[in-house]
């Protein structure tokens, strides 16, 4: 059993290869069972819950892309609290830190959606799905300073820093998926991070439509079915079987979102 713990299904990129239906259809054809649409915003974490209870094995999170702040309106916040009591929503996100763009929302603007959407994932019971990006030590930081929030766990998704910083953060128990990246033959830091992080903390993604894995890098749209190639080149790194990863990969989720 293979599991797509993040991807994006709600942005209309998948008309050409079947649409929504298709592309889960073709997922579990070769042996994804589990996949988790992410939202970003309101509006998509609604379109992520609305095909989850659609579709058996197909789970989903609610919350505020870093990026996507100037989409919030006063209220939204009781809202994304209330779409977290679905049966299928598994977390809150993905939600965290983007220094990336000069034009993204304020640092502090980011950091105060970040730790109230926390709040809301310690307040349901439900871990949380950090995206980072150019924020390295300032998510660390702020975790860090609020570990009570971290009780119900968090994952970062789509690793992409040091593998030092990996230590760093596996030392506040945080998880970590990997996805297409992993499988570059440049992409050094995450297959050493994949290396150094406990096989107990490990989990695939896709983070679809975007990032295809070799051996179609640069296809597009990316599809949940692809995450057999990131599980393939995570059990080659960790030196195990590919059976053995799954199964791995299956404990470590379910440890992790306990509605699965």
């Amino acid at each position: 059993m293979y599991i797509d713990i993040h991807c994006h299904l709600t942005g209309g990129e998948f008309e050409s290869v079947g649409g929504v239906d298709g592309v889960i259809q073709n997922a579990k054809k070769d042996g994804v069972e589990i996949i988790v649409c992410s939202g970003y915003d309101l509006a998509s974490s609604y379109e992520a819950e609305r095909i989850a209870n659609a579709h058996d094995g197909v789970y989903f999170t609610a919350g505020f892309h870093p990026s996507e702040l100037d989409k919030y309106r006063e209220g939204d916040l009781e809202r994304l609290a209330a779409l977290a009591n679905s049966k299928k929503c598994l977390a809150i996100g993905e939600i965290g830190l983007d220094y990336h763009f000069e034009d993204n929302p304020a640092p502090e603007t980011q950091r105060a959606m970040f730790l109230a959407q926390m709040q809301i994932a310690k307040d349901k019971g439900l871990p949380f799905v950090i995206h980072s990006r150019d924020a390295a030590e300032e998510t660390y930081e702020l975790l860090k300073a609020n570990a009570p929030l971290l009780e119900n766990g968090a994952l970062l998704h789509c690793y992409s820093y040091s593998p030092e910083m990996a230590e760093r953060f596996a030392s506040l128990g945080l998880y970590f998926s990997f996805g297409g990246p992993v499988t570059f033959k440049n992409s050094k830091k995450a297959q050493e991070s994949v290396r150094r992080i406990p096989a107990t903390r490990l989990l695939s993604e896709t983070d679809c439509p975007y990032l295809t894995p070799t051996p179609f890098r640069g296809e597009f749209p990316n599809q949940p079915k692809n995450v057999v190639y990131a599980v393939r080149t995570m059990a080659a790194l960790k030196e195990t079987t590919e059976e053995q990863m799954q199964a791995q990969i299956q404990e470590n989720a379910k440890r992790l979102f306990k509605k699965l």
